[in-house]
């Protein structure tokens, strides 16, 4: 009964980390405190590597900190955890970095279906080169593209008209 449950566990972790990444994404990256790190990531350079990696090793880290201490304490249900999280940065890396960026030495990209809406969806997030305005925080589930360029269309609109008159 244990490895449906482990697969179960796995499963539901790797969904979790969707909604943990968004929040992340939102109130950590594009907040106050992570903004310093992320900031390289939106805006335009031809380095290899990015300050916002760091956050890549930071889930690295705990996702081998769950292992280590999955062994340690040989807890089935603590070594699914470790699998979910790990299972969602991987899937992570080959969409953002690979797919996404285009950092991985081959190139593809889609002209059509899901991972063409991740794209856009992430293209629309790198629109807006600040923290504050930005739209589609998840990483592997894309919102509709048309509805998150509406809503930056908005915004930009609020923008235009509070600015003063010349």
């Amino acid at each position: 009964m244990i490895p449906v449950w482990f697969t179960l566990l796995t499963l539901a972790v790797f969904f979790a980390m969707e909604g943990v990444a968004w929040w992340t994404h939102r109130y950590i990256m594009h907040g106050p405190l992570g903004w310093g790190w992320h900031r390289d990531h939106h805006e335009p350079h031809d380095k290899a590597f990015e300050v916002n990696d760091l956050y890549g090793v930071v889930g690295a880290l705990v996702g081998t900190g769950l292992f280590v201490l999955a062994w340690l304490t040989g807890l089935w249900w603590v070594r699914a955890i470790a699998l979910g999280v790990t299972l969602y940065g991987v899937i992570y890396a080959f969409v953002h970095d690979g797919l996404v960026h285009q950092r991985w030495p081959f190139h593809w990209m889609p002209k059509n279906g899901y991972a063409r809406r991740l794209v856009q969806a992430h293209k629309l997030h790198h629109a807006v080169q600040t923290r504050e305005g930005a739209v589609s925080f998840g990483f592997v589930f894309a919102p509709d593209p048309h509805r998150l360029s509406a809503i930056l269309k908005a915004r930009r609109a609020a923008r235009a008209a509070d600015l003063p008159a010349e």
